[in-house]
């Protein structure tokens, strides 16, 4: 039961932490790209390799912690489901080459981020 508690506590934590930020980085640098989604994408992308790798490799971190750290607070941060959608819309718009970016850099910067969290959980 203690799983499932950190797991809705921390679900919602990462759906408020996304909406703000993601809002944020909209209100700095506009709409043009879907940077709000990108930045959250990276972002978690760093502290799932982080939060794997040291919760696996320490005593630290519960097992009940760590899913409620990935499955909720990461699960409600990062989004798949809206960058699927943001890059559905730039194509349907005919910005073939935005949408193009948005999904090479999206996922070849999350594979860097993710490999730096795991770097920097090796690191500690």
């Amino acid at each position: 039961m203690q799983t499932v508690i950190f797991i809705g506590i921390f679900g919602a934590l990462g759906c408020l932490c996304r909406y703000y930020l993601s809002g944020w980085v909209y209100d700095i640098v506009g709409r043009a790209f879907p940077y709000g989604t990108f930045a959250v994408n990276i972002i978690g992308a760093f502290l799932i390799g982080l939060i794997m790798e040291f919760s696996l490799r320490s005593t630290l971190v519960s097992p009940q912690l760590r899913v409620g750290l990935t499955i909720g607070f990461l699960g409600g941060l990062t989004t798949f489901s809206t960058f699927s959608y943001e890059t559905f819309r730039l194509l349907e718009d005919g910005e073939l080459l935005i949408a193009s970016v948005n999904v090479l850099t999206s996922v070849l910067v999350c594979l860097v981020f993710t490999w730096l969290g795991i770097a920097a959980a090796r690191y500690i």
